[in-house]
């Protein structure tokens, strides 16, 4: 009698430990945190100004992303994005010219620009983020809204922000004026992520 309580007593804590390993092998695997790259070929960095009261459209030709997430534990998750500005087209010439130029990016002094996301959270719709953005040699914290969703071959992260130029003094001399050149500027991205090897 003896020998059958301590069996059943001995079978019941293996099933146990079984049980609980098992939920905390679901709980890893749905926190668990997966490293992305973008695929520059597929993904898009763009930008919407409004110039003489009409809007405006770039891209950024040039920028790489990486991106470590977990969409159940975000606030293990991170973006970071490095932007070459001599890549920045907004379909004329004249205005590129003076983008680039030292009274706004002055890229002769600051060819790149920084996101590092600092706080990840899930939302209602998807998620959010506040990140450092480094832009003509000051850093200031800028939200991001997007939506990342799972793929066969990686994820796509969209998304949405919006910024103030003069905040990061991208408009010197007359460009710091917003009559010509409104201060908020509108910022869109898609991102193609392909797991890191």
């Amino acid at each position: 009698m003896m020998k059958r309580l301590m069996a059943a007593a001995l079978f019941a804590s293996t099933s146990l430990l079984g049980s609980t390993a098992g939920l905390s092998g679901v709980a890893n695997a749905a926190g668990s945190v997966a490293s992305y790259t973008a695929d520059p070929q597929q993904s898009r960095l763009e930008f919407t100004g409004v110039q003489a009261g009409a809007e405006f459209k770039g891209t950024f030709h040039k920028f790489s992303a990486t991106v470590d997430f977990a969409p159940d534990a975000p606030a293990s998750s991170r973006i970071e994005v490095q932007i070459d500005l001599n890549s920045e087209d907004s379909m004329d010439k004249d205005r590129d010219t003076t983008i680039r130029g030292s009274d706004i990016f002055d890229v002769a002094h600051w060819p790149t620009a920084r996101y590092v996301t600092r706080s990840v959270t899930k939302t209602a719709t998807g998620y959010s983020a506040v990140g450092a953005l480094t832009l003509r040699g000051v850093t200031k914290d800028v939200a991001i809204n997007f939506q990342f969703t799972p793929a066969p071959a990686g994820a796509k992260l969209v998304g949405t922000a919006q910024l103030k130029r003069l905040d990061f003094g991208a408009g010197q001399g007359d460009w710091k004026a917003t009559d010509q050149v409104a201060d908020a500027v509108k910022i869109g991205f898609s991102l193609v992520l392909t797991p890191k090897p």
